[in-house]
């Protein structure tokens, strides 16, 4: 059975219990990281003492993307890897383009969900907000041509910013009109496996 190994709360493990479960791909789940800690045991599997870290037998990968290349090449290739390279390719872009997203976006989640009220900085929320609202701006012009960032289908190109798009519409913060990015958002919404491990409170 997969492991994986990281707190629900990460975004980057959002990630890959999302997907596991979206492929039906059995996992087990271990809180790794934050407040969880690290042990010896978990820095052997990854030195980079980060998360996630999946197990799948004899193999362990890190990095959140290239596990869900990986489980999507091993586990689900006719639905969400796609054989031909150009549709793969147009679609894979999204999933590194997620991570200029995140650090857009890191201030303002910072500030509105792990600092108390009164401890917030106002300039670092605006900044970050105005940051992510262009990168989404950008999001929905794809969006307008076609229902999925992996194309004509839900894939696992969608996956890396559909998490993402939750902390987007849920952060109190100025958002600028995206109604393909919210439509796609909607669409994603409608899946249960995004519900049960994306849409949880932001912590």
């Amino acid at each position: 059975m997969l492991t994986i190994w990281g707190r629900l709360n990460s975004h980057n493990v959002k990630k890959v219990a999302w997907f596991a479960d979206e492929i039906g791909v059995p996992y087990v789940r271990h809180d790794v990281g934050g407040a969880f800690g690290m042990d010896a045991a978990y820095l052997a599997k990854n030195p980079n003492a980060l998360i996630p870290t999946i197990e799948d037998g004899d193999v362990i990968m890190w990095e959140s993307n290239a596990i869900l290349r990986y489980l999507a090449a091993r586990y689900a290739p006719a639905e969400m890897w796609p054989a031909d390279p150009v549709a793969r390719a147009l679609g894979d872009r999204w999933m590194d383009w997620q991570f200029g997203f995140a650090n857009a976006q890191l201030d303002a989640f910072v500030q509105l969900v792990r600092r108390q009220a009164g401890q917030r900085n106002g300039q670092l929320i605006a900044k970050s907000a105005e940051a992510a609202g262009a990168a989404m701006q950008i999001l929905d012009r794809t969006l307008a041509a076609q229902p999925w960032l992996s194309g004509v289908r839900f894939g696992v190109a969608d996956v890396p910013m559909g998490v993402y798009a939750h902390s987007f519409f849920t952060l109190d913060m100025e958002r600028p009109d995206v109604p393909h990015v919210r439509a796609w958002y909607d669409r994603l919404r409608e899946r249960p496996a995004y519900a049960r491990s994306v849409m949880i409170p932001l912590t």
